[in-house]
Parts: C-alpha cells; structure tokens; sequence
C-alpha cells in the first residue's frame, strides 16, 4: 500500500497542521495539536466537543465551526483521543453554560471521554451515538457502534446550541436524536493502517462484505458481491425494520462514502435507497451524499436513515458552517 506521507509516526500531526492552515477563518489549531476549535467562541453557548481516532476525515475536526461543533479531539489513526485532550479542548471553548460530549459507542472512546467528563470542574453531558444496526453486540462490551449518523447527531445539536438549548434540553435532544437514527454499511475492500502497511483484513474482488464498521473491522457476513439494487436492499431494508418505519413517514438520507468510493457510485446507491424507500411509502426530504465518515482509503459506502419532527427538520435546515459541511450562511 503506497502512501502520501513523510513519516507513519507524523502524519496525523502534519495533517492536522495543513488543515488548520487551510481553514485559519474558521478553526484553530490547539497546543500541541490536541484538539481543533472553533476560532470564534460564543459566551453563553453550551460547548459541543467530539472526537475519535484519525483516519475518519472530515469526521471529526471538519465539523468544527458554526452550527455544528466548538471543538474536535484527534487521536492516532483509529486510537481514542486521551481524556487530558478533551478537558483541554473543553476550558478552551467554555462559553460558561456547560459542556456536552457527543461520543461514539466504542470502548476506548466511552471510556475516556467519561474520565474526561468525571475530571472536568464545568458542568457536563454526554450523548452516546449507536447508529449501526449491523451489530447488537459490536465488540462484545458496549453494544452497537456508533458510525456515519454521528454526522446527523452533531448537526442537529449544533444547531439548537447556537439557539441558546440549555445542557440539559441539549442532552434530551441528542439521546431522541440517536434513536432515530440508524445506519448500516458495506465494504468493497479492506484499509491499511499506515503503521501496520498492509490490509486490515483480506477480501477477493468478487466479495463484499456487510455490516462493516468504520476502523477496519469486520463485519456481519461476507458474500459474493451484488449488485447496488440488492445491496441497497439489503441495507435500508435493516434500517427500516430497526426503525420499524411505516408508509408517510419523512426521513433524511445520508449515503456516506468510506473513503474509497467516486461520487458517480454514491450518487447511485441514492438512487437505489430512495427507490426502495419510496416503494415502503417513506418519503426522502432531505438529502446528503458524500465522504464524511471515513476508513481511510476503505472502497465502500453506509446509509443512513433519520426519522424527524418538525423540530428536528428545522435544526437539519439550520445555517452551518464548517470545513466539511456548510449551509444556509
């Protein structure tokens, strides 16, 4: 695997200097890189802050900004950001109404952001993302993993902290949030850790394999590969039943690239949820397409589904403004 780098041992570190660098009207870049915010803070603001390891670009340091989120914690690739970097990241975007951390369900990312969470002198939250329905028992400990809904998550609060929702209220939102949320992927090849050089694990060209997560794993079966109809089918036909959606119901749709798949085959994974939605009776208001949760360089793609009120659309349609996602500005 051929690489655009100096060093394995540095390019988290040089990455996150050229993005800041790119973005210097919209983030700053933490002491000693452990964590992006935003470059203006907004008193009175409950702070939102996320993170996880590198390798999930723009998730999630290219959320930073208006509408969306105060700060980002960048771990190494697929490693948890430590607890000293969230509560550094939290006194640097205090705007004095408290602090909520939206975390995805991973063991070592719960366990440090709660540590984090228990040290810190402001007031705090947490909301626990679990979109994938792949897998009730993900990784044995801590349920279903939390994967590209988190997008949806952190936009919807961002929106309602930049309308004054109190921490508490915020919290609420986000664990309703979560619940209306669910994803589920599929994976065309492997990715290779750069520190490791080689595939994470081994898949021919004429298999796919479903219900992958984001760090490589694997997922809920291996089969030969189909065509985009029937994996499309067999995708938003889990995440209609797990949220046992019914016809005239309005839905969001993302379709989220790994990091490896051209927007000619995303845009047509679109066009095969929607068809299937719309066969069910569900109705697609909002869209989004694009490489927002990622694997590295991982060829396949998630869909998401979100249920809504009308609170909720209204937030969705909310002006933001980030690297990554912006909006209504």
């Amino acid at each position: 695997m051929k690489n655009l780098m100096n060093h394995v041992d540095t390019i988290r570190d040089e990455s996150l200097d050229g993005f800041a660098a790119a973005h210097t009207d919209i983030v700053v870049l933490g002491p000693e890189r452990e964590y992006i915010r935003r470059k203006h803070i907004q008193p009175g603001k409950v702070a939102l802050i996320s993170g996880g390891g590198a390798g999930h670009e723009p998730l999630h340091v290219g959320f930073v900004g208006h509408g969306m989120l105060d700060a980002a914690c960048p771990g190494q690739i697929f490693t948890s950001p430590t607890p000293n970097q969230m509560i550094n990241a939290a006194n640097a975007v205090d705007g004095g109404a408290g602090v909520l951390f939206i975390v995805k369900n991973y063991p070592g990312d719960m366990m440090n952001f709660e540590m984090a969470a228990e040290m810190l002198d402001q007031d705090s939250d947490i909301v626990i993302v679990n979109d994938d329905v792949a897998l009730e028992d993900s990784l044995h400990t801590t349920g279903r993993r939390g994967v590209a809904g988190t997008l949806i998550v952190e936009k919807i609060l961002g929106a309602a902290a930049e309308r004054g929702y109190p921490l508490r209220k915020l919290k609420a939102l986000g664990d309703a949030v979560n619940k209306s949320i669910a994803s589920m992927g599929v994976a065309l090849t492997s990715c290779t850790v750069p520190a490791v050089g080689k595939p994470t694990f081994q898949i021919s060209s004429k298999d796919m394999e479903i219900g992958v997560g984001i760090h490589g794993e694997p997922g809920l079966k291996r089969v030969p590969l189909a065509s985009a109809d029937a994996i499309a089918a067999e995708l938003t036909g889990a995440i209609m039943k797990d949220l046992s959606l019914k016809s005239g119901q309005q839905v969001i749709l993302l379709v989220n690239g790994f990091g490896g798949t051209p927007l000619l085959e995303l845009y047509l994974m679109v066009n095969c949820a929607r068809n299937i939605l719309a066969k069910a009776g569900i109705n697609v208001v909002r869209y989004l397409t694009g490489t927002y949760v990622t694997s590295l360089e991982m060829a396949g793609c998630s869909i998401t589904v979100s249920a809504f009120d009308d609170e909720i659309l209204e937030l969705w349609d909310a002006p933001v403004h980030t690297s990554a996602l912006r909006w209504g500005m």
